[in-house]
């Protein structure tokens, strides 16, 4: 996941779901942000997004969305539209139970993030402060380069796993557990440090 601006004119939420090339763009303060991920964190998100898949399925817990997906839910900005590069509703919380055509306008139960190496870390944690707003109950942050993730609570608590952990559900989706190691590439002996410093989790210093 990384952002650049696209244009520097001011856009409504309407006018990007209009756009025919619109898949890949955030709206943050009526600009145009584009969202684009690497090959690493694409297929990371991609084993990620079968496991669950198949979990929610099989418990017919809710609703999974892709990358491309976004939500128009966020108190402090109305007009603000961002894209998770995985999402999950559970069931019976959208209206009718039905996946509007727009965007989405309550916050998901679960978001996920998954960093590469040349994003920046300032572009990440302006991410995840509008998902603090929103009350995103969890949130993953996958940081494919150093094999962990960090897990966000909305009660502000904080976790940070490595790849021997495994993610779990916790009351969103309760019963999923997915071994970190199985959504990660297998390591190599040396892995290169480009770019920003977004592909690193913060320190807890």
């Amino acid at each position: 996941m990384s952002t650049s601006v696209v244009t520097n004119d001011l856009y409504t939420p309407d006018d990007l779901l209009s756009m025919p090339d619109g898949k890949g763009i955030e709206l943050v303060r009526g600009r145009l942000l584009e969202h684009t991920m690497g090959a690493e964190s694409s297929w990371v998100g991609g084993r990620l997004f079968g496991r669950l898949d198949r979990f929610v399925e099989e418990h017919d817990s809710g609703w999974l969305f892709p990358a491309e997906t976004g939500y128009q839910c966020f108190p402090h900005d109305p007009t603000m539209v961002r894209k998770p590069d995985l999402s999950f509703i559970r069931k019976d919380r959208l209206p009718q139970s039905t996946v509007p055509t727009g965007w989405i306008t309550i916050p998901p139960d679960l978001a996920v993030e998954v960093v590469s190496p040349n994003d920046r870390a300032s572009e990440l944690e302006d991410k995840l402060a509008d998902y603090r707003l929103a009350g995103i109950p969890l949130v993953w942050v996958i940081y494919p380069d150093s094999r962990s993730v960090l897990v966000h609570r909305r009660d502000g608590t904080l976790a940070r796993l490595l790849e021997t952990n495994s993610l779990a559900g916790e009351d969103i989706l309760p019963g999923f557990a997915c071994p970190i190691r199985e959504i990660l590439p297998a390591p190599t002996a040396v892995r290169s440090r480009r770019g920003g410093s977004g592909g690193q989790p913060p320190s807890d210093g």
